[in-house]
Formats: C-alpha cells, sequence, structure tokens
C-alpha cells in the first residue's frame, strides 16, 4: 500500500479486512491507546495500527493520513454499525462538505468524482498540506499534526448530534490549542524557543479574538460540551507540551494535576500519560515535540527533502537493475570523470536515460534544470507522480 499514490483506500480496505471487521467489538478506550501509541496523537505518526507489514517506509505524513482515515472508519463503523465501509467513505466526504460550509477553504479547487473513496483520499491529502486548523488563522502551524485528532471527535459530534459541527470544532481547537499553551507557559524553566512560542501564539488572529487568556485557559467551564474523550487527548496534548526535550521532568506536577481536575479526570490519568509518552519516546528514539516552528522556505525545503529521497528509495531496486542493465551508460560515465565524451558519446548516454526515465516515469524530472526542486509541486498537484516500484495499490 502507497499512501501517496491512488486508490491507497480501497487496498487498506482489501488488505486489512479483519482489522476493518474487528472495529464494531473494539472498546473506544482500546482504539484510543492504539492509535496514541503510534504517536498520531501527539503529531508524530511513526507506525500504523494495523497488524501487517508494509513494504514501503511510510513518511510521517503518510503514516499520520493512514491513522487519520483509520480513525474516521472507525468513528463511522461505531456510530453506525450496520453500515458497510463504503456507505462510511460517503458519510465522511458529506461530513468534510458540511465542515467547509462556512468558508475555510478547505475543499477548495477539489474538483469531485463519482468515487467517493478517490474524494476521501484527495480530501485527507488537502487536510496535510492546509495549515493545521480548520480556523484558518494566518500563524504557521505550530502543533505540528497533533490538531488532526479534531476532525475525528468533531465527526463523532457531527454523527452523533446530526447538527453542524463547525462550530463545535472551532471550539474545540481553540481550547486545545490554549491548554498547551498555557501548559507550556506553566514551565518552570522556559527556554527562548519556548518564549518565542507562547509570543507567536498570542499573536494570533485566533487567540486574540477568542476573548479569552492562558491566565483562564483551563477553567472548568471552557470543557462544557466536550466528552470524556475530548477531555483525554486534550489532557494528553498537553502533557507533551510539558514534556522536556530529552527526558520528562515534571517540575509542574501541582499544575499537571490540576489541569486533570480541571478536565474531571481520573488521578491515575496524571501517570498513565507521562508514561505513555515516555514509552513512545523511548521506542522510536528521537526528539518527541508537540511544537514546531518553520518559516515557509524551510518547510518547502524539507518537504522537498523528504519527497524527493523517499522518490529515490523506493525505487533504488528498479534504478540499481536499470543501470546493470545498461553497462555502456556506467562506463561512458566513467569515462566521462577523465575526458570529454564525444558529441555520439553524449546522445549515447542521452539517450539510455531517457529510457531510465522511462522505466521510472517521476525520474524524468531531474533531467530538467532545477528538477530536484520542481518535483514536489508536480507531486503536491499530481500524486500519480510518486510512484513506487510497482503498483502496491492494485488490488487483484
Amino acid at each position: 500500500m502507497n499512501p501517496s499514490a491512488q486508490d491507497w483506500i480501497k487496498k487498506f480496505l482489501s488488505t486489512y479486512k479483519q482489522e476493518v471487521s474487528a472495529l464494531q467489538s473494539t472498546p473506544k478506550d482500546v482504539f484510543y491507546n492504539q492509535l496514541k501509541a503510534t504517536g498520531f496523537l501527539y503529531g508524530n505518526a511513526n507506525s500504523l495500527m494495523v497488524t501487517h507489514d508494509i513494504d514501503l517506509a511510510l513518511s510521517h505524513a503518510e503514516s499520520t493520513k493512514v491513522n487519520l482515515f483509520h480513525a474516521l472508519l472507525y468513528t463511522g463503523v461505531i456510530n453506525n454499525p450496520l453500515a458497510s465501509p463504503q456507505e462510511i467513505i460517503s458519510t465522511i466526504v458529506l461530513y468534510y462538505k458540511a465542515l467547509d460550509k462556512a468558508k475555510t477553504g478547505l475543499l477548495q479547487a477539489i474538483t469531485f468524482s463519482n468515487s467517493e473513496t478517490s474524494n476521501l483520499e484527495t480530501i485527507l491529502s488537502k487536510r496535510l498540506q492546509e495549515i493545521n486548523t480548520v480556523n484558518k488563522t494566518n500563524a504557521v502551524s505550530l502543533l505540528t499534526y497533533a490538531l488532526l485528532y479534531t476532525d475525528v471527535l468533531s465527526f463523532e459530534y457531527w454523527m452523533s448530534k446530526g447538527v453542524d459541527s463547525k462550530k463545535f470544532m472551532k471550539n474545540l481547537e481553540l481550547q486545545t490549542m490554549l491548554c498547551c499553551f498555557k501548559s507550556l507557559n506553566a514551565k518552570q524553566e522556559k527556554t527562548e524557543y519556548d518564549t518565542m512560542l507562547i509570543s507567536l501564539f498570542e499573536a494570533t488572529t485566533q487567540y486574540k479574538n477568542s476573548q479569552q487568556s492562558l491566565e483562564t485557559a483551563i477553567s472548568t467551564e471552557n470543557f462544557n460540551g466536550f466528552s470524556t474523550q475530548a477531555r483525554t487527548y486534550i489532557f494528553d496534548v498537553s502533557t507533551l507540551a510539558l514534556w522536556g526535550y530529552n527526558t520528562p521532568e515534571f517540575k509542574e506536577d501541582s499544575y499537571h494535576k490540576l489541569l486533570a481536575s480541571n478536565l474531571e479526570l481520573d488521578n491515575n490519568m496524571v501517570q498513565k500519560s507521562i508514561d505513555d509518552i515516555q514509552s513512545f519516546s523511548l521506542k522510536f528514539e528521537g526528539k518527541l515535540s508537540l511544537f514546531e516552528y518553520a518559516t515557509p522556505i524551510k518547510q518547502f525545503y524539507n518537504q522537498s527533502t523528504s519527497t524527493v529521497k523517499r522518490l529515490i528509495v523506493r525505487n533504488k531496486d528498479r534504478l540499481q537493475k536499470e543501470l546493470q542493465e545498461s553497462g555502456e551508460l556506467l562506463k561512458l560515465l566513467g569515462i566521462s570523470t577523465y575526458r570529454e565524451l564525444t558529441k555520439d558519446e553524449k546522445t549515447k548516454v542521452k539517450n539510455q536515460l531517457l529510457d531510465i526515465c522511462k522505466t521510472i516515469p517521476s525520474l524524468t524530472i531531474f533531467l530538467l534544470p532545477g528538477g530536484a526542486i520542481l518535483l514536489p509541486l508536480l507531486v503536491k498537484f499530481i500524486p500519480k507522480l510518486l510512484p513506487s516500484a510497482f503498483d502496491e495499490n492494485r488490488v487483484d
């Protein structure tokens, strides 16, 4: 399954039929903890919930996309057990269309087809590309992908209440962000980076228009109307805001317990939240941070590097095979290191490189000036330009 290519949802449903069937009997707290273990709730998805191995090494964005679909599918199954996966997919598309009625721009420029599966794939890709809030402020996304779980909670609200979820989602996003930045502000030893992040948030239109302050962020009345699951989610991401970059140093233990109390959560949640984060951090041995600030240029550079690297890695076997079969090409490339190639030799090199690019179409872009920079832009608008060695999403 290749989440960056078309028809990956069909492949998911075909490959993981047992997991999809088991969703009806999975308790909400069990599913939530399994989803959290992937890193999705922390905005750092490193794995999937499904037990089958996937040949491709997925990027954080791809893992996030698959986990988001998995969570939405689970929510649909729990709230409508008699519906088929295709019916739930249609419901998810309707939910996002309803969410977009207030001109958020989420679905802007999307051309919908007759296939609801293809429509949902496009929507989820668009969701990850957009600034990570439905509120559409001009601020940079500071909470990475962590706020994407609000899509799931809002979808559940939409299905269970049968009313517009736009207001609910905006309030949920705001209260989550307020609690996260309140937790960051509560740290006894703040770095310059922490202080900068708080200042950036306080300067956003979203914060200024909220008529709330960080001082009153964790007031109990702010969480009225939120389910236990929503409160648990807010608490977990707020715990991550207090997390040390290397080791968890919870000098802010009294604040943490106060936050749990105001969210009306059991005292055991405090230690469990810390243990879960520590377990995830040790498992993946990486720096775990809720906040990320990057300029648009840096974001574009990171995306370009990741896309090109993934393209090369996924096609390395085919590329190596083609190069081995093109013995003359390798010989001529070796000769070019110590003398100028003749006109005929250059033509042969060009023709054989074109043959390789025909085998791996996406590599053709590298022959153009600035090809490595143009590739991510083409991938964004033409997703099928990013293939792997074979069509992993084909369902026989």
